[in-house]
């Protein structure tokens, strides 16, 4: 199997988007039929995003096989709409423990351990390698966090440079995605900062073959012409990327800029013409909504978007499937409590309760999630959402006062929530949750089996608590529906209150698995549920 890679790269500053220009690369190539892959190597030093705040590093991506990864491979899953696995998101600490303990057994032979060649052969043996027997060609799209210049990415050049050589320039090409920043005071966009990052990258011998430019004006002939000659790439492979309306329309952008094409003249492959219609209906779905309904998202990080960022996305995806904008309030779950929840919630027409860890703003989600079950307004509860929602239940309507989650409170007597039997004595706290993907079967009466269709489902998961199986009939007298349960009869995986119009949680993040052009049906059905609430309450 003839395996391409394209390496991307940015320059000048970080967060210019190099992880939606390689996704949009992806489903541009996708599009021609090819089969395509991604990986994200990122420099920092952690074994892996998943003992980070949130705040500091946004959303945990949990993957099928149970990685917790950077939030980047959820844009690469949703634009390319394919599975990721662990092997897709590398760090610096992963690479360095692998080399460590190979030392530690003895198999560099007593040899001194150097950054070159033991940390860049681990780096490259970990480039994407196909194991399939299909002869047809697969491209393997591979972004390097961090900017060039950056000491902490300089082995992951490097490697690049090594692997180029080995594998030949015409299975190896690399895209520098940098900065034309345009100086409001003189009228000008700028070269400069663009022809200085791909000198450093020279400077390392490498040769980038495209450059992508973020900028906030187009670039007209002079300006590409001046960074063409300057970074040593043909004119036609310097592309503009601008802002655009909605962020799945940057393929169809960079469709116009060639980028696919220049792409596959620099991989010697033929590039035949895509078939984007099922993308640009999303997205004049999406630009073109016939109406509008607004959700709250009660949770404790809303100082940060990108914490939520999966969900939020799944929740616009529910959106365009019904043509409706959904707009977001952002509510602080610190903030609430059963006195003033009308003065947050009054003027919406549906509240999720997303995931997380801690203390801090669950009284709030407690609070937040009894306004909704009290006045029937739509709601979708995602993992501790779902533990909360139970925690409120029993609370007010099952009558166990003092109920909580032993996570929070080892001393409730009512632990509705608690550890889960297979995580007792575990005391590192990374990479040890219940995690990726996991089967559950809906009980066919429930309205989660209505709105699946089907009584088998999977979802992934990251957590290390569960529904405690003492209370189960408590609950289930109560008035609370265990709608979902794992293959095995132990675990309960979602739950919804029947006498609610909509009222459903599961223990999953769904959040994950949703497409831009196939939204996940639980998000589906919540928009179409607050909708229909926004409707028959004539707001």
């Amino acid at each position: 199997m003839s395996v391409k890679y394209v390496f991307v790269t940015g320059g000048v500053v970080s967060g210019l988007g190099k992880g939606i220009t390689a996704a949009s690369l992806g489903r541009l190539l996708k599009a021609r039929g090819y089969k395509v892959t991604m990986q994200k190597f990122d420099p920092y030093i952690n074994i892996d995003p998943g003992t980070m705040n949130p705040v500091q590093h946004g959303e945990v991506f949990v993957t099928e096989d149970g990685a917790e990864t950077d939030l980047d491979l959820g844009h690469y899953e949703r634009f390319i709409d394919e599975n990721l696995t662990q092997n897709s998101n590398v760090t610096t600490g992963k690479v360095y423990w692998t080399v460590l303990t190979r030392e530690r057994r003895g198999d560099f032979g007593g040899g001194t351990v150097q950054v070159i060649p033991h940390i860049t052969d681990e780096i490259k043996s970990r480039f994407h390698c196909s194991n399939s027997n299909s002869s047809e060609t697969e491209i393997a799209i591979i972004e390097v966090g961090g900017t060039v210049g950056d000491i902490e990415s300089q082995p992951f050049l490097e490697a690049i440079r090594q692997f180029q050589h080995e594998a030949g320039h015409e299975n190896v090409i690399l895209i520098h995605v940098t900065l034309v920043p345009y100086l409001k005071v003189s009228g000008e966009l700028k070269t400069k900062p663009t022809q200085s990052s791909v000198k450093d990258l020279q400077g390392m011998g490498i040769q980038p073959d495209i450059i992508v430019c973020r900028s906030e004006l187009p670039l007209d002939d002079g300006i590409r012409s001046k960074i063409a000659q300057f970074c040593n790439v043909p004119k036609t492979h310097v592309l503009q990327n601008l802002d655009v309306e909605v962020l799945y329309e940057l393929p169809l952008a960079m469709e116009e800029e060639h980028l696919a094409e220049v792409a596959c003249e620099s991989l010697n492959l033929p590039c035949p013409k895509p078939d984007l219609k099922e993308w640009i209906s999303m997205i004049e779905d999406w630009k073109h909504p016939e109406k509008e309904v607004t959700v709250a998202l009660a949770g404790k990080y809303i100082q940060l978007h990108d914490a939520y960022i999966s969900v939020v996305e799944a929740l616009k995806h529910g959106g365009v499937f019904h043509r409706a904008k959904v707009h977001i309030k952002w509510v602080d779950s610190e903030l609430v409590t059963d006195e003033n929840a009308a003065s947050f919630f009054q003027d919406v027409s549906g509240i999720l309760v997303p995931g997380g860890f801690g203390s801090r703003g669950i009284e709030g989600k407690i609070s937040s999630i009894r306004y909704a079950r009290e006045n029937n307004i739509p709601f979708l509860g995602l993992c501790l959402g779902m533990q909360m929602a139970i925690v409120e239940f029993s609370r007010h309507v099952a009558g166990f006062a003092d109920a909580h989650t032993s996570e929070l409170d080892a001393d409730t007597t009512h632990p509705v929530i608690h550890l889960m039997p297979d995580q007792n004595g575990i005391e590192d706290i990374g990479g040890t949750l219940r995690l990726g993907s996991y089967p559950c079967v809906l009980d066919k009466s429930s309205k989660a089996y209505q709105v699946y269709g089907e009584e088998l489902i999977h979802e992934r998961h990251r957590h290390r608590y569960e529904v405690n199986n003492d209370f189960r009939e408590a609950l289930a007298n109560a008035g609370m529906k265990l709608s979902g349960i794992s293959p095995d009869g132990r675990i309960v995986e979602m739950v919804e209150i029947p006498s609610h119009p909509w009222f459903l949680a599961t223990q999953a993040h769904p959040e994950f698995k949703s497409r831009p052009n196939r939204p996940h049906p639980l998000f589906r059905e919540f928009i179409r549920a607050a909708i229909e609430n926004k409707e028959s309450a004539g707001r």
